[in-house]
């Protein structure tokens, strides 16, 4: 029996709304109704999809015209709570990437009109899809408790990437638009309550407004006696040393995301590296009466390593079946608000210079 397809509408083209688009585009299971952007990036989009999709610049006018059932939203977090409410309004559920709004409230009332309106709400947590992430959790969640979690992504952005964080700078800083990933990791991984942050930030240049930071990092105490470490950087000055650190550490040993490709010099910027993982080093804390180690280290290659553009195939096909088998989503959203909750939490202590317990 066929599936009818739903049709939904692009809001955003640029690099994670192109790539939903082609995912969307090459599946059998969504329909494009409508591309939305208020720039030339939509034509762009459009020509390489092979044209003949319709086209906006006013996502309430496509919103009206095209009366899709489903929503992408991949423009900047500054727009991402009225967008996502005007779509629930209209009876649409939403693929939204992250964060999923550009404040704690905000966030709090999408979760609040999806339930009321029954609709799906997916955040683009992409780690979530990645097997070699899911592996990264399932192991560093048996090393027993407490675990020391540590965990960097710093981007030496140019050219068009550096437009790209300059305008999400605007709204956020890099520690709580990346930020959210690793903390959602580092939730998956304790399953247990944030106590308190503290973070420290720098504005290494006037090409970003006043008030905010390219470069953070945050540290969080949880319940069980886990600690984590996350640090972002972007810009044209950043460091390639170390901007590729996953490592977790808990009393039975480590395991460690070795990207020896991905992690190399020239890469930061490539948004294929900023997920990949090749292999993990899974080291073992055992040892014998004259202090040596019974067991060596275990290397697990990773042969499911999906690309950028994979990735985002698989969040779309997991967004389908939320909506086909009407998955419940309450745990998901829940989760992408706390993340989100920390993050700001994080933002709150560098431009304080205090802890902030949560």
């Amino acid at each position: 029996m066929s599936v009818q397809k739903i049709k939904v509408l692009v809001v955003g083209c640029g690099n994670m709304g192109a790539s939903h688009a082609t995912a969307y585009h090459n599946s059998e299971n969504f329909e494009i109704c409508g591309i939305v952007s208020t720039g030339k990036s939509k034509e762009v989009l459009n020509e390489k999809l092979g044209g003949g999709y319709v086209l906006f610049n006013d996502y309430a006018e496509a919103l009206e015209a095209t009366k899709p059932d489903a929503v992408c939203i991949s423009t900047y977090p500054d727009t991402h709570e009225a967008f996502a409410i005007q779509a629930l309004e209209a009876d649409c559920h939403i693929f939204i990437e992250k964060p999923l709004a550009d404040t704690v409230a905000g966030a709090e009332r999408v979760a609040a009109k999806a339930k009321e309106k029954n609709k799906k709400v997916v955040v683009g947590y992409i780690l979530r899809h990645h097997p070699s992430w899911e592996k990264f959790v399932e192991v560093a969640s048996g090393l027993g408790r407490p675990l020391v979690m540590r965990m960097n992504l710093n981007q030496q952005s140019h050219g068009y990437m550096w437009d790209v964080h300059r305008n999400l700078m605007k709204s956020l800083s890099p520690i709580v638009d990346c930020g959210v990933h690793y903390i959602d990791v580092m939730c998956q991984m304790t399953r247990s309550k944030p106590l308190q942050v503290n973070a420290i930030g720098a504005r290494l240049t006037d090409d970003i407004p006043e008030g905010n930071y390219n470069y953070g990092q945050l540290q969080i105490r949880f319940e069980d006696g886990s600690v984590g470490w996350y640090e972002a950087g972007w810009g044209p000055m950043m460091s390639e040393t170390a901007f590729f650190v996953k490592d977790v550490i808990g009393p039975k040993g480590c395991v460690s995301i070795v990207a020896k490709e991905a992690g190399g010099v020239g890469k930061s910027d490539n948004v294929d590296a900023h997920t990949k993982t090749e292999s993990l080093r899974v080291h073992y804390a055992d040892i014998d009466g004259n202090n040596a180690f019974t067991k060596p280290d275990e290397w697990i290659n990773l042969t499911d390593e999906p690309d950028h553009q994979e990735l985002c195939n698989r969040e779309q096909a997991y967004f389908f079946k939320a909506i086909q088998e009407d998955l419940n989503l309450d745990d998901h959203v829940e989760d992408a608000v706390n993340s989100l909750r920390i993050a700001f939490a994080c933002d709150e202590s560098v431009k304080t210079g205090l802890p902030v317990m949560l």
